[in-house]
């Protein structure tokens, strides 16, 4: 059962809803700003990845850099360190945009999920437990 207060609205068949109070729809997460702690707009998120076993977000891939798409670069975050800020309209991480530049990427096309070790290296890199 869906907490939430619009939940007697939300049928299988109503492809509109794209939000209520607890839940969003991934076509209004993508695009979505993400910005650091000092209110620096750092990227923007693409995609997202869902663990097929558990069935939770486990990272949110973002698109950083380059210009009309060229030099584009992808990099992804643990899901847990991004947090909605309303007023922001976007995600706030407590990430610097350094910390972005060097952490692990890949580019338009690439695959670096085959690695299994990429969860890992993503984690290492932003000082976060690997909960995988």
């Amino acid at each position: 059962m869906i907490d939430d207060t619009r939940a007697s609205e939300i049928t299988e068949h109503d492809p509109e809803i794209d939000e209520t109070q607890r839940l969003i729809s991934s076509r209004k997460v993508e695009g979505t700003h993400v910005y650091n702690l000092e209110g620096e707009h750092i990227g923007s998120v693409d995609s997202f990845m869902v663990d097929k076993l558990s069935g939770q977000v486990s990272y949110a891939v973002m698109s950083f850099g380059g210009f009309l798409g060229i030099g584009e670069r992808y990099h992804a975050l643990p899901w847990d360190a991004l947090t909605f800020d309303t007023s922001a309209g976007g995600y706030v991480v407590n990430i610097t945009r350094e910390q972005l530049e060097g952490g692990p990427s890949f580019a338009h096309g690439d695959d670096p999920w085959t690695d299994p070790e990429y969860g890992r290296l993503i984690h290492s890199h932003y000082g976060l437990p690997y909960r995988m």
